[in-house]
């Protein structure tokens, strides 16, 4: 696992420089636009985000920062930043590890039901309060040898966890932390996202597949469901109509699944980490660990 987080640092090569506003400047990477897909902001300002997540009752975008350091230092100087969806950042570190009561070491995946923001941590998964910041919950996950918790999403009957590094599906329900599935076929799970029409989740792999996978829970079987061009895929969301838009390393693209077939829809410069989908403008934020930013990107009107 330790060679696994080396090479993810390794990836990340700080590429972009910050005017006095913020915003990112785009310099030695070129960012392609295609499908129509347009960037609406680059924001510069974060430390290392590595997920974003769009809450449509409030209208905030909510950014995970691991803050300086390594991703798997328990140095509890993560945090999380609340920015408008027109890329102003208007509390920084709305919840910050060793402020209040919070602990976060290096955030990651984030999730909502309800008032609770559920956020994937380096040695657990967190649940904090989505209008104030103030610590709810804290699942822990001591009893099992972790690789790499990643992303989260609530299912009918809990929360999943990815855990890229050992190949784990962990739920928590009722307070308890339990291994849903164990598969070397998950190829390094990374995303997890609920496919509410289907009632499954799907499910992307970091290793070097090109595929997703659907899982229905309680279930050992996982079915690929779709394939694309690329691999490394991190955040993934289910658009309205049921296309899946998902994030890849592998070309620095974002990859839209219709029909069992994938393929690049928008082409960024970096790796871009865990997206969100905001529903209110068909608009996708993609963050960039390895630039320190995030892009809002305007979707083609048809996908």
């Amino acid at each position: 696992m330790r060679a696994l987080l080396v090479a993810v640092a390794a990836a990340f090569p700080l590429a972009c420089t910050m005017s006095r506003s913020g915003e990112a400047k785009q310099d030695s990477l070129e960012v392609a636009q295609s499908d129509s897909a347009r960037l609406v902001v680059a924001r510069g300002g974060f430390a290392q985000p590595e997920a974003v997540r769009y809450d449509p009752e409030q209208d905030v975008y909510f950014v995970c920062n691991w803050g300086p350091g390594e991703p798997d230092a328990k140095d509890n100087n993560g945090y999380i930043s609340r920015m408008s969806p027109d890329g102003q950042i208007q509390q920084p570190r709305f919840i910050a590890g060793g402020r209040a009561g919070a602990t976060l070491h290096a955030p990651r995946g984030m999730f909502i039901t309800g008032d609770t923001l559920w956020v994937a941590d380096a040695d657990a998964v967190r649940g904090f309060n989505r209008r104030t910041g103030a610590p709810l919950v804290t699942a822990d996950f001591s009893a099992y040898k972790l690789g790499f918790l990643n992303d989260l999403a609530a299912g009918p009957d809990g929360v999943y966890v990815t855990d890229t590094g050992t190949n784990t599906i962990y739920r928590i329900a009722n307070g308890r932390v339990s291994v849903a599935l164990q598969d070397q076929a998950l190829g390094g799970p990374n995303g997890i996202t609920w496919d509410a029409t289907n009632r499954r989740f799907i499910v992307v792999p970091y290793g070097g597949d090109s595929v997703i996978r659907a899982w229905t829970p309680g279930s050992r079987a996982l079915t690929v469901i779709g394939k694309s061009t690329s691999n490394k895929f991190d955040g993934i969301e289910v658009l309205a109509g049921g296309a899946i838009l998902v994030s890849s390393q592998g070309d620095s693209a974002l990859h839209l699944f219709t029909g069992g077939a994938g393929r690049p829809i928008v082409r960024v410069g970096g790796a871009p980490a865990d997206i969100a989908i905001d529903t209110k403008r068909n608009r996708v934020a993609v963050p960039f660990v390895d630039r320190s930013i995030v892009e809002i990107w305007e979707l083609p009107a048809r996908q």
